[in-house]
C-alpha cells in the first residue's frame, strides 16, 4: 500500500499522463485477473457454430448465456417460463446417436438411422463410455432454442420442410441430419423431429432448479424426461419445449438420445 509521501509523485503529474496510467494499470490488472473465459451471448445472431470431434463423434459448442425455459402456450408442464442461465460454456452432440455410433442396430435399420428404443440407463452407460453425459432438460432446451427463445429450432413460424415427423414421415424415422435447414443456433441437427431423445432430468414441475433432486443420477425410479417431438397432432408438438416422461427402464421404438459434456 503506497502513502502519501509515495503518492507525491504520481499527484503532480499532469492529468494525461495520470489517465494513461490508470488505463494501464486496468489492463494489466485485467490481464492477470485470468478472466478469460467465453462471453455470454445474448443473441442467437451473435454467435457462430462450432464444431469439434471428441473421440470421432461431433460435438457442437454452447456458449454461457440465458434464456426462457418453457412456455405459456404449449402443455400445462411447461408453465410457468422462467430464466435460466449458464455461466460456462458445454458442448452437445451434433447429430442423434446413430445405429453405427451405439454399435447395433435398433428398430429402424441403418447406419445413419437414430438408435432408438433403448432405456434411459442405456443412454446413460452409452454416454459414460465417450466419457460424456446425457445433457440435462435445461442444457437441451437452451441447445433447441437459445436466447432468443425460438418456438422451434429455425424461428417462431412452423415449417413442415425442416424437419421429420409424424405428418410428412409418419411411422418411421429419417438418417440423423436429414434436415439440415432445421437446425439449431448451435449447429445441432434435429432437436424438433426425428427421434425424441432422453435428457438426464427427473420429470417435474417447472421451474426448473438443478439442486430440487431432479438431476439426481443416482435415483432408479424417477420418471426421466425426453424431449423434441414428433407429432403434429399436438400444438406446438414439435416446439422446444415440449416435455414428456417416461420410467427409465422402459422404451419406445421413437426415444433416442444425443449426449452432452461440459466445457
Amino acid at each position: 500500500m503506497l502513502d502519501n509521501d509515495d503518492m507525491k509523485p504520481f499527484i503532480s503529474r499532469p492529468l494525461g499522463f495520470k489517465l494513461m496510467l490508470l488505463v494501464c494499470m486496468s489492463i494489466v490488472l485485467g490481464a492477470c485477473s485470468g478472466d478469460d473465459g467465453p462471453t455470454a451471448i445474448t443473441a442467437n445472431a451473435d454467435w457462430e457454430p462450432s464444431v469439434r470431434s471428441f473421440g470421432g463423434v461431433e460435438m457442437v459448442r454452447v456458449p454461457p448465456g440465458c434464456f426462457t425455459m418453457g412456455s405459456d402456450y404449449g402443455r400445462r408442464d411447461e408453465t410457468p417460463p422462467h430464466r435460466i442461465c449458464f455461466d460456462e460454456e458445454f458442448w452437445i452432440d451434433r447429430y442423434e446417436v446413430s445405429n453405427a455410433q451405439y454399435g447395433d442396430a435398433g428398430p429402424f435399420g441403418g447406419d445413419q438411422q437414430p438408435r432408438t428404443n433403448l432405456t434411459w440407463f442405456d443412454a446413460v452407460e452409452y454416454c459414460e463410455r465417450r466419457n460424456a453425459r446425457l445433457p440435462t432438460e435445461a442444457e437441451w432446451e437452451y441447445a433447441a432454442r437459445g436466447p432468443d427463445n425460438l418456438v422451434y429450432p429455425w424461428g417462431d413460424e412452423m415449417d413442415d420442410t425442416v424437419l421429420v415427423f409424424d405428418k410428412n414421415s409418419p411411422g418411421s424415422v429419417s438418417a440423423v441430419g436429414s434436415r439440415p435447414e432445421g437446425a439449431s443456433w448451435v449447429g445441432a441437427y434435429d432437436m424438433s423431429g426425428n427421434a425424441w431423445e432422453w435428457v438426464s432430468s427427473i420429470y417435474e414441475a417447472y421451474p426448473y432448479r438443478p439442486g430440487d433432486g431432479r438431476e439426481d443420477m443416482a435415483d432408479d425410479r424417477g420418471r426421466r424426461v425426453y424431449r423434441s417431438g414428433i407429432h403434429s397432432y399436438i400444438d406446438y408438438g414439435v416446439s422446444t419445449s415440449i416435455r414428456f416422461w417416461l420410467r427409465p427402464n422402459k422404451r419406445d421404438w421413437f426415444i433416442g438420445f444425443r449426449c452432452a459434456r461440459s466445457g
